[in-house]
């Protein structure tokens, strides 16, 4: 089994051009309403426009755009060298919202809001 995260994105060419940075690769496909990255064989990162889901879900749920700037996921990933990540995304838009540090549950841990406002943790394999 294939699994795939799709957010759902203001600009797709911004959020491209923000995750190919941020994750050191170019995405597997891009094209009008889809992008996508290879995390692993089995992941895989969507970023779909906000007017395209909506056109899919119609009004049976309220338009994704509404929620621009509201936290409405995490992308947990665990990645060597979490710190070169971290000030890569800040290099390209990101804010950071907490360092890098050890965290209660033993991980250690960063996030960063991308330019959507998806929290983005990396944390140190």
């Amino acid at each position: 089994m294939q699994t795939q995260f799709i957010l759902f994105v203001s600009n797709q060419e911004k959020s491209k051009s923000f995750y190919s940075a941020l994750l050191n690769q170019n995405p597997t496909l891009h094209v009008p309403g889809m992008t996508e990255f290879e995390l692993s064989k089995q992941v895989k990162l969507g970023l779909m426009p906000e007017n395209g889901i909506h056109k899919i879900i119609g009004n049976t749920a309220p338009h994704p755009n509404l929620g621009n700037g509201i936290p409405r996921c995490e992308l947990y990933l665990k990645v060597k060298n979490a710190q070169s990540f971290i000030n890569r995304g800040i290099a390209h838009g990101a804010t950071l919202i907490s360092k890098l540090q050890q965290r209660t549950w033993g991980d250690v841990v960063g996030y960063i809001l991308d330019p959507d406002g998806h929290v983005v943790a990396f944390v140190e394999e």
